[in-house]
């Protein structure tokens, strides 16, 4: 079940914390997500696991499953802002990356266009060791810290001199 449209979330969507240390050898695209945390792109949770697995390092899961929901019409803003609530109820610093594991919708007949969506995930831990408890890399690889990418800056038309 992987995305190819932009802004689709599905079951299987993977997103990952901003400034989380990622090896050197892995290259994926992403896109805005919420706050602080940025979607994968064409890419599920199994095809990001052998990603990470080509570059020898771990992409493991942590127990426990933590679920929100969220009421609108819009499907993916509520997907958006269950995910939202889901990285509020969790201790965030205790992970870099979240696996969307179900996605449910349901309606009422009273009220025929609001709908409810609730949506289940996964905390996710990428890194170098096999142990978790070890967040800082091994000084002698070549890790990164994932920063997206810059937001285009806006041009301005003024026509007020540059200041020197």
């Amino acid at each position: 079940m992987v995305s190819h449209m932009k802004n689709e979330i599905t079951a299987g969507t993977v997103l990952i914390k901003n400034g989380a240390i990622l090896p050197k050898d892995l290259l994926f695209e992403t896109e805005a997500g919420v706050p602080g945390w940025r979607f994968v792109k064409y890419l599920d949770v199994r095809g990001m696991d052998r990603r990470i697995q080509k570059t020898g390092w771990t992409f493991f899961c942590l127990a426990g499953i933590v679920k929100a929901t969220a009421f609108g019409i819009d499907p993916q803003r509520m997907v958006r802002t269950a995910i939202e609530r889901i990285l509020a109820k969790s201790t965030a610093e205790d992970f870099n990356s979240l696996e969307i594991t179900q996605m449910s919708s349901a309606g009422s007949d009273r009220f025929p266009l609001i709908r409810y969506m609730t949506v289940s995930a996964q905390s996710r831990q990428i890194q170098e060791g096999m142990f978790l408890g070890h967040p800082d890399p091994n000084p002698n690889s070549e890790a990164r810290k994932f920063t997206p990418p810059p937001k285009p800056r806006k041009l301005s038309l003024s026509k007020k001199p540059l200041a020197q």
